[in-house]
């Protein structure tokens, strides 16, 4: 027996917010749209939904796809169903938030994104749609989850110095922090690895570090808690 719905259905769709960070700044990818509406306006990588897609593997396509983005650090953010946020129509949005070291991820513009680049986040277009809004939000949420969970180190190269991790989570939090209780707190913590490699210069070279993601899991376990 066939089934009809009463009601029409809304269009679903995916927006990926993908922050980066330059060693100095905090920054986002966006694209340059290449169809209407908002025809060559800036605005943040996504599209449709396919009726045989679950709603990640819809963010990592369409990441892909726009941007060449692949195998990132991806989790979902919030939904957005406001009913007058496309011209187009009733479309519901299942907003996602990515973290990646702008240098391993250049910008690359493809499919419906005629152009994509990297911006800061204190020198933004105007964005289409309410991607505004939904920027707004992802990074509310970045600055919240980094205070109890580790995620910025996605936004770092395998190997970084003391400095760079503290210049990330200031331009993350908007504010200066304490050197020497910044780097007491953290240092305290395991899972991050000291390394007999320090940078090049030379005045007073900086020893560089590592995440050790396996060791951070397993205090995790056992009931750890990141907190700064």
């Amino acid at each position: 027996m066939s089934h009809t719905y009463e009601f029409p259905r809304p269009a679903l769709t995916v927006d990926c917010v993908v922050f980066g960070f330059d060693g100095s700044g905090l920054q986002v990818l966006l694209i340059k749209r290449g169809i209407e509406p908002f025809l060559g306006a800036w605005a943040l990588p996504g599209g449709f939904v396919r009726t045989e897609e679950n709603l990640e593997e819809a963010a990592r396509r369409e990441l892909e796809e726009e941007t060449s983005l692949r195998d990132v650090f991806l989790e979902q953010l919030y939904t957005f169903g406001d009913p007058g946020r496309d011209p187009r129509g009733r479309v519901v949005s299942v907003a996602w938030y990515a973290l990646v070291h702008p240098e391993q991820h250049p910008a690359k513009g493809d499919t419906d994104a005629s152009e994509a680049a990297w911006f800061s986040i204190k020198e933004l277009p105007d964005l289409a749609f309410d991607h505004d809004h939904i920027l707004a939000t992802a990074l509310e949420r970045l600055r919240g989850k980094i205070r109890y969970q580790p995620v910025g180190f996605e936004l770092l190269p395998k190997r970084f110095t003391l400095t760079q991790l503290q210049a990330l989570y200031e331009a993350i939090l908007g504010r200066s922090i304490d050197k020497r209780n910044f780097r007491k707190k953290l240092l305290a913590f395991d899972f991050l690895i000291p390394l007999e490699e320090f940078t090049g210069g030379a005045h007073r070279p900086a020893r560089l570090h590592r995440f050790d993601r396996r060791k951070y899991d397993g205090l995790v376990k056992r009931g750890f808690l990141f907190e700064l």
